[in-house]
């Protein structure tokens, strides 16, 4: 038991005991990650990690890190903390995936208004949810109490990763040419970005949120808008495992005008048709309840598309059989055509 303890530090608003209980309670979480590298050192000073590179000529470490964002105040209104640390580690680990690299570790970092260690604990096990969803571990993080700057509820998440691929695999977008198939990976519903857009749209901090709502097919706006960020990782390692992808695009902030053109080369673009895009009824709904026009709903939210990935035509059939072998309803949304606009929906 650790008896480290301030009379004085808790009377300014830190309670170090909370910190020492919240680790506990995270212990069975963290467990849950182990991977082959990681080495079990919570608590240390530093998260450990032997790598591995078998196999690999030149490996590549690729880091990505992010938070969550104004989503976080959806779970505060809710109460419910079990899955946004999911988002933290999908916003993370999506990115990395787009050079062809597979996620090694995990560190997640919280700050928080008042440390309530079983608050944290849920916080947490989320975030080791999302990593075994990504086969990453989750081999360290910090929460900082910060009394005076943050209302007691109030939290922030962001997180970190590291993965590695072999410097002769990484995604090339110069191998991209006319004709190539561009893949719609589905989304789960508004993911991690432009809830600035749909705290406002809806009026959250005044709105009914768990009454089902007729639009939304029954379900409630809050479960909708809580609903965790899909982690791609797994199917589409098994995609580049069988398969040669030309480019991947993780579709967040900014939306398919400003996402899929990083994986696009200068001269080409791609021809969405809006038919062939399966677009979630909340996107119907908050373009109405906000009367936004359409270019801009497409240029802040991902309109049901967490992921594209361009292959040849002649690889799309297979793509899409390995994708969706892998749980993902993966269907073509359109082409790669020569042209100085990087993203045509018609």
């Amino acid at each position: 038991m650790n008896e480290s303890y301030s009379d004085s530090y808790a009377a300014a608003g830190v309670d170090i005991t909370a910190g020492y209980r919240a680790v506990e309670l995270m212990k069975a979480h963290v467990a849950r990650t182990m991977t082959a590298g990681m080495a079990e050192n919570i608590g240390g000073f530093g998260g450990l990690f032997q790598l591995d590179t078998a196999g690999m000529a030149h490996p590549c470490l690729v880091s990505g890190t992010d938070g969550v964002g104004t989503k976080i105040r959806l779970a505060q209104l809710l109460d419910r903390h079990d899955t946004i640390g999911i988002d933290c580690v999908a916003m993370c680990v999506n990115d990395v995936i787009c050079c062809g690299a597979k996620p090694l570790f995990f560190l997640d970092y919280i700050a928080c208004g008042k440390n309530i260690p079983e608050k944290i604990a849920d916080i947490v096990g989320g975030v080791a949810e999302g990593c075994v969803r990504a086969g990453a571990a989750l081999v360290g993080g910090e929460t900082a109490e910060h009394p005076g700057m943050m209302a007691e509820d109030d939290y922030d998440l962001a997180g970190f990763t590291v993965g590695v691929v072999d410097r002769d695999q990484v995604i090339d977008k110069n191998r991209t040419v006319p004709g190539d198939a561009v893949i719609a990976l589905p989304s789960s519903g508004v993911h991690s970005n432009g809830f600035s857009l749909i705290r406002k749209v809806f009026d959250v901090e005044r709105a009914d949120l768990r009454a089902p709502l007729e639009e939304l097919e029954g379900r409630s706006l809050g479960d909708a808008l809580l609903e965790p960020t899909v982690i791609y990782v797994k199917p589409v390692l098994a995609l580049l495992e069988q398969a040669e992808v030309h480019g991947i695009s993780h579709i967040t902030g900014g939306g398919l005008y400003e996402n899929i053109p990083r994986s696009i080369p200068d001269g080409l673009g791609a021809k969405l048709e809006k038919t062939a895009l399966r677009v979630p009824p909340l996107f119907a709904l908050t373009a109405k309840k906000g009367n936004i026009p359409e270019r801009d709903m497409y240029n802040t939210f991902n309109m049901g598309v967490g992921m594209s990935v361009t292959v040849a035509k002649t690889d799309a059939d297979k793509a899409l059989d390995i994708l969706r072998g892998r749980g993902l309803d993966a269907y073509i949304m359109g082409e790669i055509v020569q042209s100085g606009e990087k993203v045509a929906l018609c």
